[in-house]
């Protein structure tokens, strides 16, 4: 039986990843801003129980909102900077199929989602440890930020594929991503109103964000809150099954084949 080949693209796409020293950089990057923000939620002494489980709520949300931004960018450069860079051409070539391309670079990408987590974890048993949140804390976050991951990069690759070049898909995946962000900076009177409460739970990332911290900070159980995740949920099937749709179709130009 014929090995399929896109376990071969998605070790090339690691290579140039990680050996390549992006994914490196990019991980130590995070790995300063979780040491400031965990130094700044952890400096004040006179934090009571439940602002402890706050202060583990706000770095696990910045772990999943970061680690989701990073395959985001990933997932732009997937398929617009391979044909900027000149480099698509050979990629479509090889003897993977467009679909087994497409996959490769989302598995690819996802794997800086993994390695943020990874990083975030021990900030997270830190601030944690003395309030016995941190199983939940690591649970929610592995759960929540998975899916947001997953879709993001998704929807980085859809927007690669249909690019005219990587800055306007580098730059309209940023201006995305701040939009998804704009309902958690809602007034607290209008996140309470039926027209802010909808926006929330439509909002992957805010409704994603809420769940965590419904179970973080105000302990609820798993199954109590579950409906918060069905933005995150729907956002990361719909976005995968597209973007691998698009990517499987996708050619030199921007656009898709016939």
């Amino acid at each position: 039986m014929t090995r399929p080949a896109w376990p071969a693209v998605v070790e090339q796409e690691l290579r140039d990843l990680w050996v390549g020293g992006r994914g490196l950089a990019l991980g130590l990057a995070f790995s300063v801003l979780m040491s400031v923000v965990a130094y700044l939620v952890a400096s004040n002494h006179a934090l009571n129980f439940l602002e402890y489980r706050e202060t583990v709520n706000l770095t696990l949300q910045v772990a999943v909102a970061v680690g989701a931004l990073l395959t985001l960018l990933a997932g732009a450069d997937a398929v617009s900077g391979e044909r900027e860079r000149g480099t698509l051409e050979s990629l479509l070539l090889t003897p993977a199929s467009r679909l087994g391309l497409t996959a490769g670079k989302l598995l690819s990408a996802l794997t800086l989602w993994l390695a943020a987590f990874a990083i975030a974890l021990p900030y997270v048993w830190f601030l944690g440890r003395g309030v016995g949140v941190v199983g939940d804390a690591v649970a929610t976050g592995a759960l929540v930020g998975t899916l947001l991951a997953l879709g993001l990069a998704s929807l980085g690759i859809l927007i690669s594929v249909f690019a005219g070049s990587n800055r306007v898909s580098l730059s309209l995946s940023l201006f995305l991503m701040l939009a998804l962000f704009v309902p958690t900076q809602l007034p607290s009177g209008a996140q309470k109103g039926w027209l802010g409460d909808s926006l929330l739970r439509v909002d992957p990332i805010t409704a994603g964000e809420h769940y965590v911290g419904k179970i973080v900070v105000d302990g609820h159980g798993w199954s109590e809150d579950v409906a918060w995740l069905l933005s995150p949920a729907i956002a990361a099937v719909v976005l995968t099954a597209t973007a691998l749709a698009a990517g499987s179709r996708m050619r030199l130009s921007r656009g898709m084949s016939a």
